[in-house]
């Protein structure tokens, strides 16, 4: 792989609680200005600068795009980012705290290395991605990455990983942080080391050089669009050593990494009662209830146990299924998944659901939320049955990706998300 260290525009370092956001497409439009309210430093005012027109102006508007580079300029104008004067790498870590439910009770952190990553990597898939991308939002983010001539916010990507990189990375991160805050509203704490020896610098180059492959986690429109921009700007130059041939990314180990479950909710059976449904699973499914039905608060006894287990709730009860022997081929790496196992064998052959990017009977619900809000969607009457899946492993991602196949949709969920704002990719 082929990265480099590049002058990054960041906070001072009073004001990068102010500054950082949250990603632009893990919150809708309301949701970001009421972050923002009050708050001309945060970073919605570029990522999502709808926020700073009439509710309901189409974030799509000229205007928007124009009011973005506007807010580019002021946030540089009153020193609100600062770009670097030398190339630099940086160490940005991600800690889920005791206290949060994901971390199971012990403090979790996750280290990543701040670099430029190439584009010509990504056009030539060697940065390998796993999901589908929609031409629209590649589109929006290509505009928005063309006006300011910036990428704002980075990709998220997972390298093999290596005892020299972590060596190195233990190293930088014995030195007091450059940031170090927990974010609101979602509790995670982000802290964030600057590299600027050269020698450090130059290894971390020659070791990412070894390395074969990496692979999108999070982030697969940005790292389109990101690369699709470079693209154009090579054919336009035919300069491919200037500072538009990379993009921003965060790039993770991948023995570090934290994915969680992404379940379904559903409006109806399809026309069979409680009992018709559940007889049906049974032909492929092994199912018993659990007994305590009317658990309220910790649902981590009826979590999906392992691949293949998942949970099922209907009429205030909670069931455990497990797929039968046979149902499905362990040596497919896409068959193996139990999002494509469920696909199968209940949202198709029970409940009549084909496709599940345009089923409105169909909803999703990041694990994040818990088990509480698939019971709250049932039993609040909006859902008429809830599934929780277990969730996929890091290394079904990369033998997808690396078998040339597309994961099917709503399968992963990385937690936590990468904070906006902490440094900023200039490609000029």
């Amino acid at each position: 792989m082929k990265i480099k260290p590049f002058k990054g525009i960041r906070p001072p370092k009073n004001l990068v609680e102010q500054v950082s956001s949250r990603p632009y497409d893990v919150l809708n439009s309301e949701e970001a200005r009421a972050e923002a309210a009050g708050n001309p430093k945060s970073l919605y005012h570029i990522i999502k600068p709808e926020i700073n027109f009439e509710p309901g102006t189409d974030e799509h508007d000229p205007r928007v795009y124009n009011a973005a580079v506007e807010q580019f300029k002021l946030f540089r104008q009153n020193g609100w980012l600062v770009q670097d004067q030398e190339e630099k790498y940086y160490v940005y870590a991600q800690t889920i705290l005791a206290d949060n439910p994901l971390s199971g009770g012990k403090e979790k952190t996750q280290y990543g290395l701040v670099v430029g990553a190439w584009v010509d990597d990504y056009l030539e898939g060697r940065i390998k991605k796993h999901e589908l991308t929609r031409r629209d939002k590649e589109e929006d983010r290509m505009k928005h990455v063309r006006v300011l001539n910036a990428n704002m916010e980075p990709v998220f990507f997972a390298y093999p990983h290596r005892d020299d990189l972590d060596a190195i990375v233990s190293r930088i991160t014995q030195n007091t942080p450059e940031y170090d805050f927990v974010a609101a509203p979602e509790g995670f704490r982000h802290t964030f080391w600057v590299i600027d020896d050269k020698e450090t610098i130059a290894k971390i180059t020659e070791i990412f050089a070894q390395i074969p492959a990496m692979y999108i986690a999070d982030g697969h429109h940005r790292s389109a669009a990101a690369a699709g921009v470079g693209a154009e700007k090579q054919r336009a130059t035919g300069d491919k050593n200037a500072e538009f041939n990379f993009f921003l990314a965060v790039c993770f180990p991948d023995n570090q990494l934290n994915i969680i479950d992404y379940n379904r909710v559903v409006k109806d059976l399809n026309g069979l009662s409680s009992e018709q449904f559940l007889g049906a699973l049974r032909e492929d499914f092994d199912i018993s209830e659990y007994p305590n039905t009317g658990l309220s608060g910790d649902f981590r006894e009826v979590r999906p146990k392992a691949l293949h287990n998942f949970t099922l709730y209907l009429d205030g009860k909670w069931y455990s299924l497990t797929a039968k022997t046979g149902r499905y081929n362990d040596a497919d790496p896409i068959g193996v998944l139990d999002v494509t196992i469920s696909s199968n064998l209940i949202l198709d052959k029970i409940l009549g659901i084909k496709d599940l990017r345009s089923d409105k009977r169909i909803d999703f619900v990041g694990g994040i939320r818990g088990l509480g809000e698939l019971k709250r969607r049932v039993d609040s009457g909006e859902m008429k049955v809830a599934l929780a899946l277990y969730p996929v492993t890091m290394q079904q991602i990369i033998d997808i990706a690396d078998s040339g196949n597309i994961m099917p949709p709503k399968t992963t969920w990385f937690e936590p998300k990468l904070r906006s704002g902490l440094v900023v990719h200039s490609l000029e």
